[in-house]
């Protein structure tokens, strides 16, 4: 799991459409009420308010410490814990919901084990996150900066799975895949340094060794300006991979 670390005010102020983008996630769950519910990866805590709104019993986990603190704050009452994602050591749930979360645990079958170990025969999981191809534009231009700047290429914390490979590390985890999307989601990006800002929010790695953070994201953007800049705004070339699965 990447040694990262969060700006929760920088991820709501600027980086809310990952929360909003994901809500209809809810409404896959089909909760009933009284039903215990994991958000696996719960962020700032949006998502978790609004499952238990609609009177689920509710555990938020994240693994940054700045994240969980700020759904605190947000929403007093809320469970909310700091855990990491591979070894949640969690039982007794009838679902888990995560967004925008598994694509920074590469390492997938440990999470997925985590995940099914978390709920009872017959529990649910409802997931989206980054899937192949996802910021490829984003990614590919900070890329080409730091070669042509004489940097190391960075690796990536990233996991961004087709459907059939993540299918594969479900079933291996004891789950049943009942279905799953790979499909593009252009975001619309706030500011005229859209591209500039997701950067240093979520590509810190990318920045490593980097003398001067202004121009190098800066030429980073601008480089994406043919394929990300249209109707007077940036948007992120995002694909998602939605699935929807049971426990055996």
């Amino acid at each position: 799991m990447p040694n990262q670390t969060w700006d929760a005010e920088l991820y709501d102020t600027r980086h809310a459409f990952v929360a909003s983008l994901g809500a209809d996630l809810i409404d896959l769950l089909a909760l009933a009420a009284s039903e215990r519910v994991l958000d696996a990866g719960c962020g700032t805590g949006d998502h978790a308010a609004a499952v238990a709104e609609r009177g689920a019993e509710v555990v938020g986990v994240d693994a940054s410490p700045e994240m969980v603190e700020r759904a605190a704050e947000r929403f007093p009452g809320l469970d909310v814990r700091v855990g990491d994602l591979r070894d949640l050591g969690l039982s007794g749930f009838d679902a888990v919901l995560s967004n925008a979360v598994l694509h920074w645990v590469p390492e997938a079958d440990a999470a997925a084990a985590s995940l099914a170990a978390a709920l009872r025969p017959g529990g649910r999981l409802v997931a989206e996150f980054g899937g192949r191809g996802n910021i490829a534009a984003i990614d590919s231009s900070a890329r080409a900066v730091r070669a042509e700047a004489g940097l190391p290429d960075a690796a990536s914390p990233w996991y961004f799975p087709g459907i059939a490979e993540y299918a594969g590390v479900l079933e291996r985890a004891g789950f049943e895949v009942t279905a799953a999307w790979l499909f593009d989601r252009p975001t619309r990006l706030e500011g005229d340094d859209g591209v500039a800002v997701w950067l240093r929010m979520f590509g810190s790695h990318l920045l490593e060794g980097v003398a001067d953070t202004g121009a190098f994201l800066a030429d980073a953007q601008e480089r994406t300006r043919d394929r990300l800049y249209r109707d007077g705004a940036w948007w992120a070339d995002y694909r998602r991979l939605r699935v929807t699965a049971v426990k055996h």
